[in-house]
C-alpha cells in the first residue's frame, strides 16, 4: 500500500462515534484452548473475565500460564494449531457465539484493539508508519483528507513528536518507544471498547515503560474503553491494574479487585508472586570503605561507532565518553541507565570483548592491551562475562556439562577428564542445578536453568570479578528472584566482585552497593546506593527512580480475611 499526504491533511480532524453501551465492554466465562489434533490436554481451561469500560484487567503469571493464549482466544488471534471453546462470550452488549464466523471476526475486528509484546515485529519494515496507521482505519471513513487527518490525529494522540512530519518515517527509523506508540495508534484506530495489551512494556527500558503505560492509562480514561493488561510482571499490574486475574498451567489461581487481592491474597501462588517483585524500598547495601585492592579499573573509556555512510563524511557515534570506574575486591557496582545509555559496551570493553575503544582498562594495576603469556591468561580467567540471553550464550549442540567444562578445557592447565566431571558436577550444585540434568541440551532446560547454566560456565575458573549484563531481563519474576539470590549467595561466599548491568532500578538495589549512571555514554551520576537512591543528585537518577512502579512488592499478610478498605471494582 502507498498513500501520499495531501498538504491540508492536518486540518479537519475527524471524530468517529465513541459511544459505549451499558455494562462491561466484555463478558466471558468458561473460556477453554486446546489443540486442533485431538490432544485431550487443555492449555487453558474454565477462564471466567470481565472488563468494564474505563477499567483495567490485569492477567499475571509466569511463562507458559495461558496468559497469552486467553487474550488470544478473545481476539480470535490463536495460531492455526489451537481453537478454543466458551460458554459465553458477550463483546460490546453482543453475544458473539451467536454470529456467524465472518460476523464474528468483523465484530471481534471492530471492537478489539490488540498491542503486541514485540513493537518491531508488529509493524512491516517496508512500510511507513503513516501508511501502517491508514491502514487500520475502519472502512466506515471515507475521504482521503479526512482518512488522514485522522492519521495525524491518532499519531498525535499517542504522543508521536511532529506526528504530520513523520508520517513517512519507517519504523527502523523511530526507537522502541515510539515504535510502540504506533502499535498503539493502530489498535485505537477503529474505536474499539477493548484494548488488549500483552506485555506492551517487556522491551523496553522502565523510563519508557511508564510513558507506556502511562499512555495506555490516558487513553482508558479519555477514550472510556476497557483495558486487558497481560504481564508477568506483578509490579506493573499492582500499579496499573483496577482487578487482577491470576493465572498458572492454565488455570485461574485467584481473582479480584487489585487492593483485595495484594493486600490479602489467599493463594500461596498469588503470595509467591508478590515476594518475588523486587522492592525498591528495602534497605540499600552498604559499599565497603575502600581499603580493599583494586582488581580492575577502566580510564577514560570512549567509543565511537561507524554510521551508515551518507553521501558526505564518514559520521560517528559516541557510545562512550570518558567513562571511569575502579573495581575493588568484593566490590558490588550497578551500571544504570537507558538503552544506548552505553552500559552494555562498556561492560564489554571490561571484559575485552570490545577493543575499539580509546582510553585503557587495567587489570592489576597494568593495561590489559599490554598483558601477555601468563598475565594476559590471569586477566582472562579472572574477569568473567554473564550474557544477558541464556538462550544465545550456549552453544545448542553442547550438553550441560560440556557447556560448563569447556572453559576448564581451553583453559590451558591440564586436567583430568575425572577431575572435570567432578568440577562440573560441584559447580552445577553450587549454582542450585540438578546434576542429573549434565546430559541434557540446552533447548530442553528452562530459562532459569539456562541462565544457572551460564553461570556455573563463568565461575569454572574460579574469578575475581563477574560482569552481569542483564542477567535476569528475560525471566519471570519468580526466576528472577531465585537468580538474584544465587547471585547474593555467590558474591558472598566467593568474595567476588561484581558488575550489574540493567535498566532495572530494583534489581540493581537488591545487588549492589555502588550506583553509576550511565546516560548518553556519560556518567551523570555515581555513589553508594543508599545515598543515589535516597537523595539522587541528577534530574536523570530522578526520573529513572520515579519511573519504578509504585506500588510495593512485599510479602503480604497470610490473614485471609477481605480488607474492608479495599476498593471494590466499580460496575
Amino acid at each position: 500500500m502507498t498513500a501520499l499526504l495531501p498538504d491540508d491533511a492536518t486540518a479537519g480532524a475527524v471524530h468517529l462515534d465513541t459511544a459505549r453501551p451499558g455494562g462491561p465492554v466484555v463478558r466471558a466465562s468458561g473460556i477453554r484452548v486446546f489443540r486442533r489434533d485431538g490432544a485431550h490436554t487443555d492449555l487453558v481451561r474454565g477462564i471466567d473475565l470481565e472488563v468494564w469500560p474505563g477499567h483495567t484487567l490485569g492477567i499475571v503469571g509466569e511463562s507458559g500460564s495461558g496468559k497469552t493464549i486467553t487474550a488470544s482466544a478473545i481476539a480470535d488471534l490463536l495460531p492455526g494449531a489451537l481453537d478454543f471453546g466458551l460458554d459465553s462470550f458477550e463483546l460490546a452488549g453482543r453475544s458473539v457465539p451467536d454470529l456467524s464466523a465472518r460476523e464474528r471476526r468483523a465484530w471481534i475486528r471492530r471492537h478489539i484493539g490488540v498491542v503486541f509484546q514485540n513493537p518491531v515485529a508488529a509493524l512491516n519494515p517496508r512500510l511507513t508508519i503513516g501508511a501502517q496507521v491508514h491502514e487500520a482505519l475502519p472502512r466506515e471513513l471515507r475521504g482521503r483528507r479526512e482518512r488522514w487527518a485522522r492519521v495525524v490525529e491518532l499519531l498525535d494522540q499517542v504522543g508521536i513528536p511532529a506526528a504530520a512530519e513523520r508520517l513517512h518515517a519507517y519504523p527502523h527509523e523511530l526507537s522502541g518507544g515510539l515504535n510502540q506508540r504506533v502499535v498503539i495508534a493502530i489498535a485505537i484506530a477503529r474505536n474499539p471498547v477493548l484494548l488488549i495489551a500483552d506485555e506492551p512494556t517487556t522491551a523496553l527500558d522502565v523510563s519508557v515503560q511508564a510513558r507506556v503505560l502511562d499512555l495506555i492509562d490516558g487513553l482508558k480514561r479519555d477514550l472510556g474503553i476497557g483495558v486487558l493488561l497481560v504481564s508477568h510482571d506483578i509490579g506493573v499490574i499492582a500499579e496499573r491494574a483496577d482487578a487482577i486475574l491470576v493465572m498458572r498451567s492454565g488455570r485461574a489461581v485467584e481473582q479480584g479487585p487489585a487492593a483485595q487481592l495484594l493486600d490479602h491474597p489467599v493463594q500461596a501462588y498469588t503470595r509467591d508472586l508478590i515476594a518475588a517483585a523486587p522492592d525498591v524500598r528495602a534497605p540499600a547495601l552498604r559499599a565497603d570503605r575502600d581499603d580493599s585492592e583494586i582488581v580492575l579499573e577502566a580510564r577514560e573509556l570512549r567509543r565511537d561507532f561507524p554510521l551508515p555512510r551518507g553521501l558526505g563524511r564518514r559520521r560517528y557515534r559516541r557510545a562512550l565518553d570518558g567513562v571511569s570506574l575502579t573495581i575493588r575486591d568484593g566490590d558490588s557496582i550497578g551500571l544504570v541507565g537507558e538503552s544506548g545509555s552505553g552500559k552494555t559496551t562498556f561492560a564489554r570493553a571490561l571484559v575485552g570483548l570490545d577493543t575499539g575503544s580509546t582510553g585503557e582498562v587495567r587489570y592489576g594495576g597494568s593495561p590489559v592491551h599490554e598483558l601477555s603469556g601468563g598475565r594476559r591468561r590471569e586477566w582472562r580467567r579472572n574477569v568473567q562475562y554473564i550474557f544477558q540471553d541464556p538462550y544465545g550464550a550456549i552453544d545448542p549442540r553442547l550438553t550441560v556439562r560440556a557447556a560448563i567444562a569447556e572453559p576448564i578445557e581451553i583453559s590451558g592447565t591440564p586436567v583430568e577428564r575425572a577431575q572435570i566431571d567432578e568440577r562440573v558436577t560441584a559447580l552445577m550444585r553450587e549454582v542450585e542445578l540438578d546434576p542429573a540434568l549434565a546430559d541434557r541440551r540446552p533447548g530442553t532446560l528452562s530459562g532459569g536453568q539456562r541462565q544457572r547454566v551460564v553461570i556455573a560456565r563463568a565461575l569454572a575458573l574460579d574469578p575475581r570479578v563477574l560482569v552481569a549484563d542483564e542477567p535476569v531481563s528475560a525471566l519471570d519474576l519468580t526466576v528472577q528472584a531465585a537468580v538474584i539470590d544465587l547471585l547474593r549467595r555467590l558474591q558472598r561466599s566467593r568474595g567476588l566482585s561484581l558488575v550489574l548491568i540493567s535498566h532495572d532500578l530494583a534489581v540493581v538495589k537488591s545487588l549492589c552497593a555502588r550506583i553509576v549512571v550511565l546516560r548518553n555514554g556519560v556518567v551523570v551520576e555515581q555513589g553508594d546506593a543508599e545515598e543515589v537512591f535516597d537523595a539522587p543528585a541528577h534530574e536523570y537518577t530522578r526520573e529513572l527512580l520515579a519511573a519504578i512502579p509504585t506500588r510495593a512488592a512485599t510479602v503480604p499478610s497470610t490473614d485471609n480475611t477481605p480488607n474492608p478498605s479495599a476498593e471494590e471494582h466499580t460496575r
